[in-house]
């Protein structure tokens, strides 16, 4: 089994839990936050929510430069409180929902990669969890 770094982001979301549930696992939803920057978008998110089942979302530079599939397998699923997927490389991405009268903590716990900084990924990931956060209290 591979050791990786464990990073963590969060973001307290204005949004009752089932609302924040809903935006952050249904297709429909994460095209509109699952990008870095306004450079990039979403254009297509599946999301078979269930222990086996699969998580796959593109993403890619609007100028049409780059783009590639984030793609996991689900290990752990507990609608409205946590997930746990898998991706290709073997990383671990953990989600947790934790409810506070009309509000939603997530909280986020991934593995990093081995080609960019830790900083860089860490931003990155918050970068999209801030979106989240703006999509969802819309």
């Amino acid at each position: 089994m591979k050791e990786f770094t464990k990073l963590n982001i969060e973001a307290m979301i204005n949004a009752p839990i089932a609302k924040a549930w809903e935006c952050y696992t249904l297709p429909k939803h994460i095209i509109h936050w699952n990008f870095a920057d306004e450079s990039w978008c979403c254009p297509s998110a599946e999301n078979d929510l269930h222990v086996g089942g699969k998580y796959k979302a593109r993403m890619e530079a609007k100028d049409g430069s780059f783009g590639f599939d984030f793609e996991g397998i689900y290990e752990a699923v507990e609608i409205e409180n946590y997930l746990c997927y898998v991706l290709e490389d073997e990383r671990k991405v953990k989600v947790w929902f934790e409810p506070n009268e009309a509000s939603t903590k997530v909280i986020v716990t991934f593995d990093a990669e081995n080609e960019n900084p830790l900083e860089m990924q860490q931003g990155g990931w918050q970068s999209i969890l801030d979106n989240y956060k703006k999509y969802t209290e819309l």
